[in-house]
């Protein structure tokens, strides 16, 4: 399996439309990504430093994301970056385990 570590800068006017559809189940019946992006969107961080979400998705594409970012990312997100290609991803979710989660940092200061 392949694990990205991707940062973006979220639209925030957009998010509650993305958060809604994660809780509707819409996002993880898109097939064959769905149920990773799910996982990967609702337990996303926020980097204050950066104002970008950050995460670990699982991900086979060539180029990285492709079929996230045409489906779902660019619609919610700008500047999206996978930062490393191939990480663990325990080692990668502890790694921003620190930072406030996405969602009360985004939809609660919107």
């Amino acid at each position: 399996m392949a694990y990205r570590f991707v940062r973006a800068r979220p639209k925030r006017e957009r998010l509650p439309e993305l958060r809604e559809r994660l809780a509707d189940g819409d996002i993880e019946q898109l097939d064959p990504f769905g149920r990773a992006m799910t996982t990967a969107l609702e337990n996303a961080r926020f980097d204050p430093a950066t104002d970008e979400a950050v995460w670990i998705e699982e991900d086979y594409c060539t180029p990285p994301l492709a079929m996230e970012r045409d489906a779902v990312l660019e619609d919610y997100f700008d500047g999206i970056t996978v930062v490393a290609d191939d990480v663990d991803e325990t080692a990668g979710w502890q790694r921003i385990d620190d930072l406030p989660g996405l969602w009360e940092q985004v939809l609660d200061g919107a």
